[in-house]
């Protein structure tokens, strides 16, 4: 049987989620759930499907995943960053530091999953898929009309289209026709299949990540090097180019926690108290009582707090990008 190696995806900084998420803690490091971090979720998720793991970060955060598998007494090949080049280029690195039979679960570390058989079964599923060639992406089937994901058109296992983010009003239509799923962002395939289609679709990206990976030091990347690497996603790169692509539809309950109403969803159904007209209090103890106001995210943090509707919580990363852009010292 082919090696499965778990790549876990650790760039990002949770922008909608500031203040919680921040460039020192980004929000998959963060303790938030059920005493976890989102990261260390990942990893226990797929300890037991893994022969071995690949973690890729940046310079900036790969001393939080060192700490997190040090105290799960997880052995990883650490592949750190110098500067981000976006999910195409992370998963060449993995996929050039393995053996090009190797299968690759590749899994964000920010998602939260549950309906452990359900999840199961999609993995065994993607990877007998790629075990005979195929490049897979898992479709997560909806429970609502969702503007923050993208979304995959399906017919069986066959991928129509990828779809961005859609309004309200097509999010709606996607889920009413029924052949629609989330795009999760997980994908599956053998390294060496990856490779060849990165290659033929985005030969510059493959190029250039190629001699990143094989100049590097310990698994420690180049900046120089790395910033000639173009910076493009893996669905424009190759998912939605490549003739290899098949979907998973996933039963599995999945949410990238990208958004304060995600987190205020999970939240709830872990029992976080909110009052009786739906208004919550994130990271405060202190006593805060809200008088007129329904749906209202408070989030308390030492240095900067948020005071949000919860149907506004897309809104969030244009507060971060108005931080971003005068250099704000709340982002770090």
């Amino acid at each position: 049987m082919d090696t499965i190696v778990h790549v876990i995806l650790t760039g990002g900084v949770g922008s909608r989620l500031w203040p919680l998420s921040r460039k020192s803690q980004p929000k998959q490091y963060l303790g938030l759930f059920e005493g976890q971090s989102l990261f260390e979720k990942t990893v226990v998720r797929n300890q037991d499907m893994a022969d071995s793991v690949i973690v890729v970060g940046s310079v900036d955060n790969s001393h939080l995943s060192q700490a997190t598998m040090e105290k799960l007494g997880v052995s990883y090949t650490n592949i750190v960053e110098a500067t981000p080049r976006n999910t195409a280029a992370a998963i060449a690195f993995a996929a050039l530091a393995s053996a090009p039979e190797a299968v690759l679960v590749v899994t964000p570390s920010d998602h939260i999953i549950e309906g452990e058989a359900a999840y199961e079964l999609a993995l065994k599923d993607a990877v007998a898929k790629a075990q005979h060639g195929a490049i897979v992406t898992f479709g997560v089937v909806p429970t609502k009309p969702e503007t923050g994901y993208g979304y995959i058109e399906a017919d069986g296992d066959r991928v129509v289209s990828f779809r961005e983010k859609p309004n309200e009003v097509t999010a709606k239509d996607f889920i009413s026709r029924g052949a629609f799923l989330w795009n999760s962002g997980m994908f599956c395939f053998k390294a060496g299949v990856f490779l060849e289609e990165l290659q033929k679709y985005q030969p510059e990206v493959f190029e250039k990540s190629k001699i990143v990976w094989e100049n590097n030091q310990n698994g420690q990347l180049d900046f120089a090097l790395s910033k000639e690497i173009p910076s493009i996603s893996v669905d424009y790169a190759v998912m939605e180019r490549s003739k290899k692509i098949k979907v998973v539809p996933a039963a599995f309950q999945w949410s990238d926690l990208g958004s304060f109403e995600s987190v205020y969803d999970y939240l709830v159904a872990k029992g976080h108290e909110v009052d009786a007209n739906g208004n919550m209090v994130i990271g405060c103890d202190t006593y805060t009582s809200f008088l007129g106001l329904q749906n209202t995210i408070f989030v308390h943090t030492p240095t900067a707090n948020l005071i949000l509707q919860k149907e506004r919580s897309q809104d969030v990363k244009d507060i971060y990008n108005a931080l971003e852009k005068v250099q704000s010292k709340l982002l770090e």
